[in-house]
């Protein structure tokens, strides 16, 4: 269900943490209604005080561009405006096709490029094709980052059964890449898939990042724990896809397929590109 909310004062949010090399985070909905059974964002205060089951809600925020320029232009006096759209939403719910909120700050963006150092869009939804132009002419300051954490239908309906199929996901990337569109295809988190699976991203992606659920949920796996993930896997799968390693293995057979500085683990997956480190360099503890 879609409802506009209040206008927000801002819609620019500092960041920091998992997300340390961007300047904010920029989440044009409130909830979301592909509502996946482990999304780390429904145990978060925002969610669990909101009185409604996780994925039953969408709101859309009320989107001013002119003020949104105003935000950017005030960010970019204060130092950057590296923005990670969106941390706790995807910005491309059903809900886009009606509201173009997510359209319209591209369309904002697009009107004063140089407000702009670098954008991180992260999306499950076939939707962003639609705004292929618009982010075409962004170049090389925007990346479009496609979640698939599968290339099986089955284990999809099992772990996200309201999220788009990957057959429409493959079709996006496509559409994206045949504009031009630097796209990254975020397996995260890492799900059982079929043999093929490395080959189709090497085969979609201009470069792959694998999360799991013990690095990639913030928490140590904690907050993974907590939401029960160990019970979807049947018994012939989680020792062999529940464990903290296979990350990494995943990320060993990905790399028989595509060059391994393409391809990224955990948080490096998801900085900007130009602070990521693929996935044979050494990263400093104090800086992962």
């Amino acid at each position: 269900m879609a409802r506009s909310a209040n206008a927000p004062n801002r819609l620019l949010t500092p960041t920091g943490g998992y997300l340390r090399g961007y300047d904010y985070t920029l989440n044009p909905y409130v909830g979301c209604a592909y509502g996946c059974s482990y999304c780390y964002v429904q145990a978060l205060p925002v969610a669990r005080f909101r009185g409604e089951p996780w994925g039953s809600y969408a709101d859309v925020k009320r989107i001013d561009p002119n003020a949104f320029l105003g935000e950017l232009r005030r960010a970019k006096r204060r130092g950057g405006t590296r923005i990670f759209m969106s941390s706790s939403t995807d910005p491309y719910q059903p809900a886009e096709w009606r509201m173009g909120a997510t359209r319209s700050l591209l369309l904002a963006i697009r009107s004063a490029p140089d407000l702009l150092d670098f954008l991180f869009v992260q999306t499950r939804s076939p939707l962003v094709a639609r705004d292929a132009e618009i982010l075409s002419s962004l170049r090389d300051r925007a990346l479009v980052s496609v979640t698939l954490e599968t290339d099986r239908e089955d284990v999809r309906r099992r772990f996200a059964p309201r999220a788009p199929t990957v057959r429409a996901r493959i079709r996006a990337i496509e559409t994206l890449r045949a504009h031009g569109i630097p796209v990254q295809v975020a397996v995260a988190p890492l799900l059982p898939s079929s043999p093929d699976f490395p080959s189709l991203i090497a085969r979609l992606a201009d470069v792959a990042a694998i999360d799991d659920w013990f690095v990639g949920d913030g928490a140590n796996g904690r907050r993974s724990q907590a939401l029960g993930v160990e019970r979807w896997y049947p018994p012939e799968e989680r020792a062999t896809w529940y464990r903290p390693e296979q990350a990494r293995v995943f990320a060993e057979a990905l790399a028989r397929h595509m060059p391994r500085e393409r391809i990224f683990l955990h948080q490096q997956g998801f900085l900007p590109t130009d602070v990521r480190r693929p996935m044979d360099e050494r990263i400093d503890p104090e800086h992962a």
